[in-house]
């Protein structure tokens, strides 16, 4: 009972921009405004994949990680723009500034949002709800931009309130609504809940979080694993997780899907060292130094391969990132493939202590 209430006296706020991408976009540029908008791969030649879609777009059933292809079927007289991540990373550093005004426990998830605990915040202002209000009101008057926020007591709730009145919402889940509020929750809305899973509780006879919480904790964990036990407690309002604003970085890479199938070695090459160069410049950029390279492949079938190799030293420089990709290639059916997409992966990571005075840098491992 003791830490439950200690669980209820925290205060958690998750902002979720609003169609990021689209929405620096159209920002940036009147002509967009008002207009059905994709931001991701082009529909020409084979086609990308939609990154992102403005309000507008959404209405034609237009939403993330469609084909562009099938995006321009359902709206015909769509705008469709490349994503600018510089442009996006400025503006999400900016609303981080933002964030840091109020409480320096800062869970970033991605570029466009991120969990706040502001149960102590640094102005005092001690409403989870005044706080959210006033980070969407300086994210609008500072770049132009909305968000959506959720506030509750934990990290799970909060998520799905951020959801639930977008866009330029705000949503409060208190202590008292959260059981009856995950009760009447359907299965597909529950965070980290994917389609594969949905499916399977509802064979199951589970369609909302009131049929989850009839199981038991051996009945649950049985069907679904070590989720089960979060899906147990999750549906009695327990999460006690906590927001972590240092996460570790496992892995750094890059990949590209290719507008027309590759087919010679020769294409295979110049791809991987334009990726390469990628992974090697965000390498140098966080400082960090790994022992682990993973080529990524994904044929015309769709179907998909991974190859690994671990040196004993640290891969430190574009070179030897591209050479081993390139035998990694060579170890595949390369010869008679045709390819859509190409990722180099480094992970296994030192972190570089950066000496005074030139003296060379020392490897610690984490």
């Amino acid at each position: 009972m003791e830490e439950k209430q200690t669980q209820a006296r925290r205060k958690i706020i998750h902002i979720d921009m609003d169609a990021f991408y689209a929405s620096v976009e159209q920002r940036d540029n009147p002509e967009l405004r008002g207009k059905p908008l994709v931001v991701g791969g082009l529909p020409e030649g084979r086609g990308g994949v939609v990154a992102t879609a403005s309000y507008e777009a959404r209405k034609f059933g237009i939403h993330s990680a469609m084909s562009s292809k099938r995006a321009l079927q359902l709206c015909p007289h769509a705008i469709f723009v490349r994503p600018r991540f510089a442009a996006y990373k400025e503006a999400s550093q900016h609303i981080r500034e933002i964030f840091s005004r109020y409480t320096d426990l800062i869970e970033p998830l991605s570029l466009d949002e991120a969990y706040l605990d502001v149960t102590q915040d640094k102005l005092n202002i001690g409403s989870a709800i005044d706080i959210a209000k006033e980070i969407k009101q300086a994210i609008k008057e500072e770049l132009n931009l909305t968000a959506s926020a959720g506030v509750s007591v934990n990290k799970f709730v909060a998520k799905i309130a951020s959801d639930m009145q977008k866009p330029d919402g705000l949503t409060f889940i208190g202590p008292s609504s959260i059981e009856n509020f995950i009760e009447n929750l359907p299965v597909e809305k529950f965070y980290g809940v994917g389609k594969v899973t949905a499916q399977k509780m509802k064979k199951l006879g589970l369609f909302t979080g009131a049929d989850l919480k009839q199981l038991s904790l051996e009945q649950i964990t049985g069907h679904f694993g070590k989720a089960g036990a979060f899906y147990y407690n999750i549906v009695r309002g327990i999460d006690e997780r906590e927001v972590q604003p240092h996460r570790e970085t496992k892995s750094m890479g890059a990949e590209d899907t290719f507008a027309y199938d590759l087919t010679t070695v020769e294409e295979m090459n110049a791809e991987l060292e334009k990726i390469a160069k990628l992974v090697n410049e965000r390498l140098l950029k966080y400082q960090l130094k790994g022992r682990t390279l993973t080529l990524k492949i994904k044929y015309s079938d769709f179907r998909q391969i991974t190859r690994s190799q671990s040196h004993p030293d640290c891969f430190d420089d574009m070179q030897t990132i591209i050479h081993t990709a390139k035998n990694l290639l060579l170890t595949t059916d390369v010869e008679n493939s045709r390819i859509r997409l190409l990722g180099i992966t480094v992970s296994n990571f030192n972190i570089v202590e950066i000496k005074p005075l030139g003296i060379s840098a020392q490897l610690r491992l984490f």
